[in-house]
Formats: structure tokens, sequence, C-alpha cells
């Protein structure tokens, strides 16, 4: 890549510039000419954007960050900016005009062709992260009553603007969302045959004000390229590509993860956030966690007289929480995955926790015997032995109990189960297993 750079940078204001420009990055993809570009400098960023084809060019903005994206417009020749703007992906359009100051989204709204201007209004409407927020309108639209012959004339006339042009979206006078036809039916249809003859009026679509996460998994679910997006009125927004659900995705996952690690998640890219943030981000959970552990210690100490009396009891307190903590990290990883695919829902929350119920149970008879076993090697007395296997079994119970019924019980009440998180779990756990550790110790070595 270091190579091409230098090699640009000869270029970019060398006679011939736009043939010799084109021949030497014709070997790379959008993606990466997006990152050769970023390393330029400025005005040599603006160069490239203006003698490369402006297909090229507009498929090299969709990398860019919008204040990148915004720069290189507003330096560039107002022909060309508009040209640019015309041809820019309307959710790329949207997610620039709504990262940029509103009067500078108003003067290049501006140049957009009235109807598609008002569409873009539309799709800005939408809160962020929700269906309708990422929809495009770059879609192939036909009515019920042309027939293939005709359909397939439009396409050759509109697909080269269109995010997907293997569907093509069926939609009555009203604007509403009758069927979506693929274009495999349209080439193996006769060319008189009408789309009313094809559709089957029972497309699969999600509501513009659903949870993006609704979208990825109905996509998902049925191997679709594309999804429609539709009003309460079922009036056609727009539709989700799969290559921006793949993005959704990816956030989605990376966002649950850092919740699950007891932290905030980031909005940048990791090597972009300050200390600062990632300080303010961390910082209110640790300090949460660190004044709940307190109650563990406020346990320990309230047993203090059994701890001078069998000094053995000890040994065992970091073996049996970890044991409970790590078997709740477990339970909570795998039921907010499930919640979040739709493998399980609310209406599912007895037969969750009754199947991690009889799993915690057969862990807990596990690591019950295996923490005896351990305790008979140290040498210990038999009845501290059983102490020690006993506690094992029903902390690890109790840890797959609650750990199953806290995601559910936050999913029941709209909030986010990835913030049960594994350090939240774990010491919730610790103060019960400390409890149900010592009362078991009073009463099989009476102290």
């Amino acid at each position: 890549m270091r190579d091409t750079i230098q090699d640009l940078r000869s270029l970019l204001f060398a006679p011939n510039s736009e043939e010799l420009v084109t021949d030497s990055i014709d070997h790379l993809q959008p993606y990466d000419l997006a990152l050769v570009l970023l390393e330029l400098e400025y005005d040599e960023q603006q160069r490239f954007i203006d003698v490369v084809s402006l297909e090229l060019a507009t498929e090299i903005l969709e990398y860019l960050e919008p204040e990148d994206q915004y720069r290189l417009l507003h330096h560039t020749s107002e022909e060309r900016a508009i040209a640019l703007l015309r041809t820019l992906p309307s959710d790329t359009a949207v997610d620039l005009f709504l990262a940029i100051h509103p009067r500078q989204a108003e003067v290049l709204l501006g140049w957009l062709p009235d109807e598609y201007r008002e569409r873009i209004d539309t799709l800005m409407t939408f809160p962020e992260n929700t269906a309708g927020s990422l929809a495009t309108v770059d879609y192939i639209a036909s009515r019920e009553g042309w027939t293939v012959e005709k359909t397939l004339a439009h396409i050759r006339k509109v697909g080269r603007k269109a995010e997907v042009i293997s569907y093509i979206y069926v939609v009555n006078a009203r604007g509403q969302l009758i069927d979506v036809v693929s274009l495999k039916e349209m080439i193996l249809a006769h060319p008189q045959t009408l789309l009313s003859e094809i559709v089957s009026n029972n497309p699969i679509v999600v509501a513009a004000d659903s949870d993006q996460e609704e979208a990825a998994r109905l996509l998902s679910q049925y191997d679709f390229l594309a999804i429609p997006v539709v009003d309460a009125s079922n009036r056609l927004v727009g539709i989700i590509s799969v290559d921006d659900l793949v993005d959704v995705i990816q956030a989605e996952a990376t966002e649950d993860i850092q919740k699950l690690g007891g932290s905030e998640p980031l909005i940048e890219s990791y090597l972009k956030t300050p200390v600062l943030t990632l300080f303010q981000k961390r910082v209110w959970w640790l300090l949460v966690l660190f004044f709940a552990e307190a109650i563990t210690g406020n346990i320990m100490r309230h047993y203090e007289e059994a701890l001078m009396e069998v000094i053995a009891l000890s040994f065992f307190i970091p073996l049996l929480i970890d044991a409970g903590g790590n078997t709740g990290s477990q339970t909570v990883t795998t039921l907010v995955r499930a919640l979040a695919l739709g493998e399980i829902d609310v209406e599912d929350t007895w037969k969750a926790v009754k199947k991690e119920m009889a799993t915690g149970l057969l862990l807990g008879a596990v690591i019950g015997i295996a923490a005896f076993v351990r305790a008979e090697f140290m040498g210990v007395t038999s009845n501290l032995g059983s102490v020690v296997g006993l506690s094992a079994f029903f902390i690890i119970a109790w840890a797959s109990t609650v750990a199953a019924v806290l995601p559910m019980v936050l999913h029941r009440l709209k909030v986010d189960p990835a913030v049960v998180s594994g350090p939240l779990i774990t010491t919730l756990v610790d103060g019960v297993g400390i409890l149900v550790y010592f009362n078991i110790a009073k009463l099989l070595l009476d102290i």
C-alpha cells in the first residue's frame, strides 16, 4: 500500500492524471482505496476524489466517516459535489446529514431532487438503532399491474442505482407493499405475465420502528439478501441489505461483549477512544461492584468466630466462590446470546429456568464430588470435606438458577439483559455462596 501511495502522489497533479491514476489503482477495491485516501494529505485527497470516476468516488466515500465525506464534498466543485451526493446510497447520505451541522445538511439537501429529498427526510425521522434508520430508498419498485417484460425494462433503466437488484418490491397505488418478487422468478416467467399472478401477498417485513436487531434476526433466519422496511400503514419505507446488517450484527455483538465484561460499550473504535473515555466507561461499574463485594466481606466478618475455630474453612473460600462465579457467567453468557438471537423469549422463562436448574444440579454434583476429593487430598477431616462438597453443590445450583432468572426478568422489563454482566453475577453469587458455606459448616461441624 505504501508503494501505491507514493505512486499516487507523483501522479495526482501530473498531466493526464485521470488516466494515470486509474491505471495505477485498478487492482484495488474501494475499501482499500478509502484506506489509501486517508493516508494522503488533504489537498491530495481532494484531487484523488476529483480525478477518479464518479462511480468509484462514490464507492470510496461510503467507507469514510461522515466528517471526511463532508469535507471532500465541501471542497470540490459544486457540480461534482451534487453528482457525488446524488449517487451516494441513501442510507449513507442519511448518516452524513445526521452527523453534520443542520445548516450544512440543509445546503446539501437542497442539492437533491424534491421527491428524493422527501424520502431522505422520512428516513432521518427514525430513531437511531431502529430498522428505519438503517433503510435505504435505493431499491426497485414496481406495480402489480405491470408485466414481467415491463418490469425488466424498468430494472434496466434504474437498476444501476439500486442497492439490490435481486428483489423487486411490488407496491400498490398507495405505496403499500404487496409482495417481493425475485429476479429469478421474473426471468423464468413469461414476458406477458402480470406481477399480480406471481405475488403471494405474504411478504416478510420488518417494522420501521423495530430494533435493528430484529431486522438482523429476520434476515439471518430467512437467508435474504435484503428485507423490506414498512411503516404502520404497511407503506414501503425502504430496504435493509445484508451488508448493512453485517455491520449491525458486529456492533451489537461487540456491545454485548463489553457489557458482559462489566463496562459500558464504546462508541468509537478502541484506538480512537481517549483514555479519559475508557476511564469513564469503566469506573462506575467498578465502583458498584467494589461496594457490592463489601457485602461479602461483612458476611465473612460475621462468621469470624467460626473461622477462628476452624481455620481450615478459609482454605476453600476462593475455590467455592470462584466456582459459583464461573458457573453464573457461563449461564448468563448463554442466555443473553440466546435472547439476542431470538432463540428464546419472555414466554420461555420457566423453560429456561428449569433447564438451567437441572444443568446446575448436575454440574453441582460433579463439582461437589471434585471439591470433596480435593479436600481429602489436602488432609482435612471428612466432616470438613463434606462441608466443602455440599457447599459447592448448592452454590453452583444457586448460581445457575439466579443467572437464568435475572436475564429473563430484565428482558421482560425491556432492559438489555447484557447488563447482567459476568462480574455482577459473580458478586451476587459470592455473598450467597459465603452464607451457604458457613451455615453448612455450622450445621455439620457444630461450631
